[in-house]
């Protein structure tokens, strides 16, 4: 009777499995197409220096909303400071099917470095913009995919894409057990007020920060890519990533849009 018992449990675990297997293969059944259809919306933010070699400068990832000539980014994507006497600027570099990259003119309009999100503006013919969703309504155990360029600067620009299941709304800045702990980054956020963001149970690297975070079949963004956690240095991230990364909700989006 045990051993039934236990083959019955076995069974019922095996059939329960299958049917979330195949409910997530199911609800990720538009994804194809609506890959295809975001990373023409996704761009490389960087800086650019005619005298230098290489010219674009990648520093990570944008995408494009409203009218196809605004760029959504994280406000640490970019530089503090530009070499005026050596002439350079903001820029975005857009991906071409035949392996070309468009270099374009960018020029910061907004930013919170608080909720760490910048706005750019470009110049030239609008691109596909994306639609920003209800970031609300996201709840734990939902999947979402995440398009942009880890690693930029060694794997190329390549739009590259990632799924995640949403495994916790956390703080978007937690005390450090000790104020030699305590870097200017998550001390500014402390003093702004903490808000809740989202923890992705997916593997991001340097170069995501910017990717948008959206839904499958709609391709509406919930959630812009902000930081991967890191374990001891930043070299770690690439030997032994943790596998846990943040996204600001798209809300904080909104909300830097209506400002302007």
């Amino acid at each position: 009777m045990v051993h039934e018992a236990i083959r019955r449990c076995r069974g019922f675990a095996a059939l329960t499995l299958a049917a979330a297997a195949a409910m997530s293969a199911a609800a990720d059944g538009g994804a194809p197409a609506t890959i295809a259809q975001v990373k023409a919306s996704i761009v490389a933010v960087g800086t650019f220096e005619r005298l230098r070699t290489p010219q674009f400068s990648f520093a990570g990832t944008g995408f494009v909303i409203r009218d196809g000539l605004l760029v959504a980014t994280n406000d640490h994507v970019l530089p503090q400071t530009l070499s005026i006497e050596r002439g350079e600027a903001i820029a975005i570099a857009i991906p071409a099917a035949n392996s070309m990259v468009q270099i374009r003119a960018a020029r910061r309009v907004a930013s919170d470095a608080g909720s760490d999100l910048a706005l750019l503006r470009i110049e030239g013919t609008p691109l596909p913009a994306l639609v920003l969703g209800d970031a609300q309504a996201v709840r734990e155990g939902e999947w979402y995919l995440f398009t942009g360029f880890p690693i930029g600067s060694v794997l190329g620009l390549f739009p590259v894409t990632h799924r995640a299941m949403i495994s916790a709304v956390t703080p978007i800045a937690i005390p450090a057990p000790r104020a030699d702990q305590l870097d200017a980054r998550v001390a500014r956020r402390l003093n702004a007020g903490s808000f809740p963001v989202f923890q992705l149970d997916a593997t991001a690297y340097p170069g995501n920060s910017g990717s948008p975070v959206y839904h499958p079949e709609s391709g509406a963004v919930i959630g812009i890519v902000n930081s991967v956690f890191v374990k001891g240095t930043r070299e770690a991230a690439f030997s032994q990533p943790s596998g846990i990364t943040y996204a600001i909700p798209a809300h904080k989006l909104i909300d830097l849009l209506d400002q302007r």
